[in-house]
């Protein structure tokens, strides 16, 4: 591979990892930089998942320090991605993505409008939401459903697991996000198990991206906690309009 394609994957790395740290969808970055290289579909999402699985986690671990992690329904909700990704990823094949990026888009643009016009969405806690059936279907639709979407297609995982922590639990940007992140290292190692089973995964690429990926996210956790849920609204917003853009460029273009 050509030295200047290394180091644009690698710099597409780096800022995958700050997205996906702030409020996810580092993907809409890295993997189209990967298959812009040539590598099959396929290889690109295996190798894509290993780099964000180093990302996501040191992230995790960013935010868990500073006891941001709503471990109620984090570390149940990953311990069901790893399953429920794992088979996702093993679907991914018989699901048409032409299908699906209509769905997602229609409720990514759900999203910026539930964001837009609900401005204290996210802002404070509401601790007065949570209540145990409550907890049960967070951790459900986060661990279940999204991780298995996450290994299906992928784009917006992040932003979908934020939006259910803050309306189903009343967290705020920060703490769903952080929340958000556990689970999320569950279904990257989920899916990316089942693409290095089936030998999908390009190892010496995906390290190498992997270490951008972790240095990109570390600072991207650190701005997130020190700049609060505003910084998080306006960046989750950015990024729900781009994958917008982006899923309607495939379904058009395509």
């Amino acid at each position: 591979m050509p030295l200047e394609q290394i180091v644009v994957l690698l710099a597409a790395a780096a800022a995958a990892g700050w997205i996906d740290a702030v409020v996810g969808g580092g993907g809409l970055v890295q993997l189209p930089a990967i298959m812009v290289t040539g590598i099959v579909p396929v290889e690109a999402m295996a190798t894509n998942k290993l780099s964000s699985v180093f990302g996501t986690a040191s992230a995790a671990v960013a935010y868990a320090r500073s006891s941001k992690v709503d471990r109620e329904v984090a570390l149940p909700g990953a311990a069901l991605a790893v399953l429920s990704a794992g088979l996702g990823a093993s679907a991914a094949a018989a699901i048409s993505a032409e299908v699906l990026r209509p769905l997602v888009m229609a409720v990514l643009l759900a999203v910026a409008l539930m964001v837009t016009l609900r401005p204290s969405l996210g802002a404070l806690p509401q601790p007065h939401l949570r209540t145990r059936r409550r907890l049960v279907a967070a951790v459900a639709i986060g661990g279940v459903g999204i991780a298995f979407y996450d290994g299906i297609m992928g784009p917006g995982t992040g932003t979908f697991l934020i939006i259910a922590f803050t309306t189903i639990l009343g967290l705020d940007f920060v703490s769903a996000s952080a929340s958000a992140k556990i689970i999320n290292v569950g279904t990257n190692i989920g899916a990316l198990a089942v693409f290095a089973w089936q030998g999908h995964v390009l190892w010496g690429l995906g390290l190498g991206m992997a270490v951008c990926n972790v240095l990109g996210a570390q600072v991207g956790a650190r701005m997130a906690l020190r700049r609060g849920a505003a910084f998080v609204r306006v960046v989750l917003l950015c990024v729900v309009v781009a994958m917008v853009g982006r899923l309607a460029w495939q379904q058009f273009a395509g």
